[in-house]
């Protein structure tokens, strides 16, 4: 019996002692993660913005941005959207563990292919992006797959029919790429498919009923060559891409085709030589034509002439449309493909140029939307535009802009176009012409910080709670420093900070706007003309400046604080004495209150309300006071604003800071949609 015992303690502590390193390794992630991490991070960060967080030799013990491992030290989610990452994912495929993909809105290329070995993926965002190839037949090794989103991409070739394996699939994005094509019946193999969109893309051919019944035809418009049930054209021809108009028509039965050659049956009927009523019927059809080509000349010119101004848009019914006369030749101009770099012209009255391979239109589609009038700003004003196919875009018409020529002009564009964040409003398209220029973004529905904080204050208002303000500020003071990241070189600031320009999507998220138009004013002028919180040192200095930025941001934390609105924005809405109250220097007036220790006295009284916050209100109003002291140099950077005001909320959302609010349409609550879709 004692041999027994002393047999089984052997045992269990040969057994105890072999686990022990097991268990130790688990708080560690597998080499082969942080190996494939790093190659990546080596191939696509060229800005560097990994690099100060991606340190050491474990990428789970330590807290590396978007990297989220499990319990045994594997790698489940990498989420690293908008950081101007360039270059191939190849080293990602190492990632067999993976189940969370977020990448999107960067400028990663190649192929997608080797996603495929991450046989445990879930989630997969990669859009807007410039990845390229086609959409890979070992897609169906995907098994888990819940959502993916390739939208605004190069991806080619048709859809596989391997893809009818993902059962378990709910969304589906490849709008704006280059499929072709015809589309597969996937609805019975997909019945989990709840969100699918092809629209943009180069797909011809009947489109199965069953589809078109179940996404209705707003899932592939932009596909010209589709037909089928109505909406959709009369299917003519089966199973064929659409033809040049140009060439010969071919008729659909195989049996009515000519036996002989056309070249040679041509040939044939050129050696009897032509009639005397042949060449006079040529003659006269020579006529006719020359007789179409110069009415349309003259229907061109006077359509111009006779060609509303999206600024005319009614003000009393706020909506107009505008009837549909052809502009004669229109042309699409992307701003990789290049716009003509000679002056302005007659056939510039056509020309949009776009920034990406997003939702495309003419500039006859955009004058001829219903307009209506958002705003007007010192640089011009803003109409929302709602396009024929229902796409809703916002129009800002510039007016007195600095006269420079085409180049110039483009050139500036491109500096705006380049930014690319969830927080910055992006700039969709632009329009140049000697006595027009207009700029296209995507609509923000729901209006600004401005009308939040200082909006209705009488009965019935809906206080802006303070979880909802930090969202919104974070957001702001993340894109803001995008902005000085993206241009640290020359410096280039914003110029127009102020709580008007921070705009709302659709999901609540902060945005900020108008970058960039100070370029387009005169310096001189600029300081005079924009209405961005100024800096004292503007006063003598008269230039815009990154640092006078970080001033009118901390101006915008304190009207975020006290429910004030500086001297240069009084509320219409508030009563006169509350207004002469308000004019005043609001970082003069807070420092006075806080010196006198009534700091309780400079908050909004909407916020007191809320219970256990006053911590986070001062450390709130700690930021802002560094951000408006008087020498420029002394103020803080917007990455370090940014990264204060992450610190004053320590709770994260389930999957790290790149996760938050600051999430794009494509998952509106993370913590309810996401993280509940990965466990599935």
């Amino acid at each position: 019996m004692n041999f027994a015992c002393q047999f089984l303690f052997f045992f269990l502590s040969t057994l105890f002692l072999s686990l022990l390193p097991l268990s130790f390794s688990s708080s560690s992630s597998s080499p082969n993660d942080t190996n494939a991490l790093t190659l990546f991070r080596l191939q696509a960060d060229t800005h560097g913005n990994l690099l100060s967080n991606w340190t050491g030799h474990d990428a789970c013990s330590s807290t590396w941005r978007g990297v989220i491992c499990s319990s045994t030290g594997r790698v489940t989610a990498l989420s690293l959207p908008s950081l101007s990452l360039r270059g191939p994912i190849t080293s990602l495929s190492l990632l067999d563990q993976l189940r969370i993909l977020d990448l999107q809105n960067n400028r990663l290329n190649g192929s997608v292919s080797t996603l495929t070995n991450c046989t445990n993926l879930k989630l997969v965002y990669l859009s807007d992006n410039d990845f390229s190839g086609e959409i890979p037949q070992q897609i169906s090794q995907l098994k888990r797959l819940l959502r993916l989103d390739l939208s605004n991409n190069n991806i080619r070739g048709n859809i596989p029919k391997e893809i009818f394996g993902l059962n378990r699939l709910i969304t589906l994005w490849l709008q704006n790429n280059a499929l072709t094509g015809q589309i597969p019946d996937f609805s019975s193999s997909l019945k989990n498919l709840k969100e699918l969109n092809l629209t943009n893309n180069e797909f011809y051919g009947r489109l199965p009923e069953s589809l078109l019944k179940k996404f209705s035809e707003q899932s592939f418009t932009g596909n010209e060559g589709l037909c089928g049930s109505n909406p959709l054209p009369v299917c003519s021809f089966t199973g064929s891409p659409p033809v040049d108009s140009s060439a010969q028509t071919v008729p659909s039965n195989p049996s009515s085709m000519p036996q002989t050659p056309i070249i040679e049956h041509d040939k044939a009927k050129g050696r009897k030589g032509l009639s005397p009523g042949a060449i006079v019927a040529i003659v006269i059809a020579n006529c006719v034509v020359f007789l179409v080509v110069v009415s349309f000349v003259v229907a061109y010119y006077c359509g111009r002439n006779r060609g509303e101004s999206i600024s005319k848009a009614s003000s009393g019914s706020g909506k107009r449309r505008r009837s549909g006369s052809s502009y004669g030749s229109e042309k699409k101009v992307y701003a990789n493909g290049g716009a003509d770099s000679d002056g302005t012209n007659a056939t510039d009255r056509s020309k949009l140029v776009f920034f990406e391979r997003r939702k495309q239109f003419e500039l006859d589609d955009l004058l001829r939307a219903s307009a209506e009038m958002l705003g007007k700003g010192s640089l011009g004003t803003v109409y929302k535009a709602v396009l024929d196919d229902g796409c809703t875009v916002a129009v800002k018409r510039l007016k007195d802009a600095n006269p420079c020529p085409r180049k110039e002009f483009e050139q500036y564009m491109d500096v705006i176009g380049k930014v690319k964040h969830p927080n910055v409003a992006k700039l969709r398209a632009y329009y140049y012409a000697k006595e027009e220029k207009l700029l296209v973004y995507d609509y923000l529905p729901n209006g600004s910080l401005h009308s939040l904080l200082h909006g209705n204050r009488g009965p019935g208002r809906i206080p802006l709670d303070w979880t909802t303000r930090i969202s919104l500020v974070l957001g702001a003071a993340r894109g803001l420093a995008k902005i000085h990241e993206e241009y640290s070189a020359p410096k280039i600031p914003h110029g127009n900070v102020k709580s008007s320009n921070v705009l709302l999507d659709k999901n609540g998220v902060a945005l900020i706007s108008d970058f960039g138009l100070s370029l387009l004013l005169n310096p001189v002028h600029a300081i005079a003309r924009l209405g961005g919180y100024r800096a004292p040192e503007q006063a003598e200095v008269k230039r815009l400046s990154q640092k006078a930025d970080v001033y009118s941001f901390g101006v915008l934390l304190l009207e975020l604080l006290t429910g004030r609105a500086p001297s240069q924005y009084p509320s219409p809405t508030r009563p006169r004495v509350e207004e002469e109250e308000q004019a005043v220097d609001l970082p003069k007036w807070v420092r006075s209150v806080v010196k006198e220790e009534w700091t309780a006295e400079v908050f909004d009284q909407e916020l007191l309300r809320y219970k256990n916050i006053e911590e986070e209100l001062v450390s709130m109003l700690h930021v802002g006071l560094a951000c408006v002291v008087p020498q420029p140099e002394k103020r803080p950077t917007m990455t370090e604003v940014a990264k204060m005001i992450e610190d004053i909320r320590v709770e994260q959302s389930p999957l790290g800071e790149d996760y938050d609010e600051s999430r794009n349409s494509l998952s509106p609550s993370l913590a309810a949609t996401e993280d509940g879709l990965a466990g599935y």
